[in-house]
């Protein structure tokens, strides 16, 4: 079975209790998650190997991280320990009108802290078959790029294909900052998933308005985008998207496109009443991986991962908690509100 190696920060997630908002808690809730931790978890609870390569502190917080993803199977030795602390994001759910909200502390964790020269890759690398980051583990420090561009140069010189999910954050960097860097690394990207505002923000290829509402309507320029990242890109032999309408927190349409061998594979539109938002994006790059491992044809994959996607939707916290079966269920149009037994 091949191996999988993601890289990335995982962090402690706060939540207010509720609805409640973080102005008003007394109380929040305590759960782990990080965009390459919560593709790990999904991939391994999909009966994949995996292993998730950061740095964490050696308090019990850091042992508590570390315990929720062994607890889910994922491949824990690569993972690092030292002084620091463990970074933290509060995550303010939303309500109708009402965005949902996030506020990072973690500025000075144990990860963003390290230096380029911690990773032997070679070693790192000696048993894993594909690599995925995302653009979050680059911009966090100048050190981490460094290592981000290390372990690509390292995949792409002993033929390990590269998976990336553009994935931008404003809150992490500029779009001139975030471009400068990511347009270099996908020189080694095999695997590019971009959404919504990541092809400009990311690579300056223009592919949404900004109008959330209609970012299905807006298909056909997507189309155009994804085939923009292949010409520019010729290593990179796959792109996915997610399109989403969104009319508030709760409801929204999810569809997805898939680009490979020049065709495209569209996914069906799924219409969603919203249990919380986060983390859909990782359940999608999971799902679309877990199709690559399995080689699954590109209409399969590109179902499989928005069916793994819109199952995220229906379930609190980082992490997507679901079954191979489950999403196949929900692929075949066989799940609906009765009960299993």
């Amino acid at each position: 079975m091949m191996k999988v190696l993601t890289f990335g920060e995982i962090m402690l997630r706060l939540k207010p209790t509720g609805n409640e908002r973080i102005l008003q808690t007394n109380l929040f809730e305590g759960t782990y998650g990080g965009s390459e931790a919560n593709v790990a978890v999904s991939l391994a609870l999909l009966g994949d190997e995996v292993s998730y390569l950061t740095k964490i502190p050696t308090n019990q917080l850091g042992t508590n991280a570390l315990n929720t993803l062994r607890k889910y199977g994922v491949e824990t030795n690569k993972i690092l320990r030292g002084d620091g602390r463990l970074g933290i994001y509060f995550f303010e759910k939303g309500a109708s009108v009402r965005s949902t909200s996030v506020v990072y502390d973690r500025a000075y964790s144990t990860f963003s802290m390290m230096n380029h020269d911690e990773f032997n890759w070679e070693q790192i690398f000696a048993d894993i078959d594909y690599f995925y980051f995302s653009g979050v583990t680059p911009a966090l420090s100048k050190e981490l790029e460094i290592a981000t561009f290390e372990a690509c140069e390292y995949c792409h010189a002993h033929n390990i294909p590269v998976v990336c999910d553009m994935n931008y954050r404003s809150k992490l960097w500029t779009p001139r900052h975030s471009q400068q860097v990511m347009s270099k690394l996908m020189n080694y990207v095999t695997i590019c998933i971009a959404n919504d505002e990541d092809f400009e923000a990311s690579l300056g290829i223009k592919a949404f308005d900004g109008d959330t509402s209609k970012g299905i309507d807006q298909k056909e320029v997507f189309k155009a985008a994804m085939k923009e990242v292949t010409v520019r890109y010729p290593n990179c032999k796959m792109v996915a998207s997610v399109l989403r309408n969104i009319y508030s927190v709760e409801e929204s349409h999810w569809s997805a496109i898939l680009l490979t061998g020049d065709q495209f594979y569209e996914s069906d539109v799924y219409n969603m009443h919203v249990m919380e938002g986060v983390a859909a994006g990782d359940a999608f790059s999971a799902g679309l991986l877990h199709g690559t491992l399995h080689e699954y044809d590109p209409d399969k994959m590109v179902k499989f991962a928005i069916a793994a996607s819109v199952l995220k939707l229906t379930i609190t916290g980082d992490l997507n908690l679901v079954s191979e079966d489950e999403i196949n269920s929900v692929m075949s149009k066989d799940s609906s509100a009765r009960l299993n037994r």
